[in-house]
């Protein structure tokens, strides 16, 4: 696994951010995979990963591969955000389910890796 972990500690919560220029999260099995490396490395249930780290299929809400990755970071207790640059997508059930998640507690998008920690940490 080629990626880049680094530990971030704001208003006492430590935020594990990942890097990868490889596909990190492609179906349900890597995400528990990736929840269980991360947790076991750095002790984090806070996690923020770049986006070219997850499979574009995440991406296209008719997959369902969001909510059934995002069910298990729920179940899993892990907070989980996506940062980089999400202005080329277009669907609007998927613009309004970032809205939705990012008013939420448990799920973020973010433009950079700062405002990911920030909401993970709030």
């Amino acid at each position: 696994m080629n990626m880049k972990t680094e530990v971030i500690r704001k208003n006492n919560t430590d935020v594990a951010v990942i890097y990868s220029d490889e596909l990190l999260v492609t179906d349900v099995q890597s995400a528990l995979d990736l929840i269980m490396t991360v947790q076991y490395e750095s002790g984090c249930t806070n996690i923020a990963i770049n986006k070219e780290a997850v499979i574009e299929d995440f991406f296209v809400l008719s997959t369902r591969l969001a909510g059934e990755i995002l069910q298990k970071f729920i179940n899993y207790g892990v907070r989980f955000a996506i940062y980089g640059d999400f202005s080329h997508y277009t669907s609007k059930p998927l613009k309004d389910f970032m809205y939705e998640s990012n008013r939420g507690k448990d799920f973020y998008f973010q433009p950079d890796v700062t405002l990911a920690v920030e909401h993970l940490a709030g």
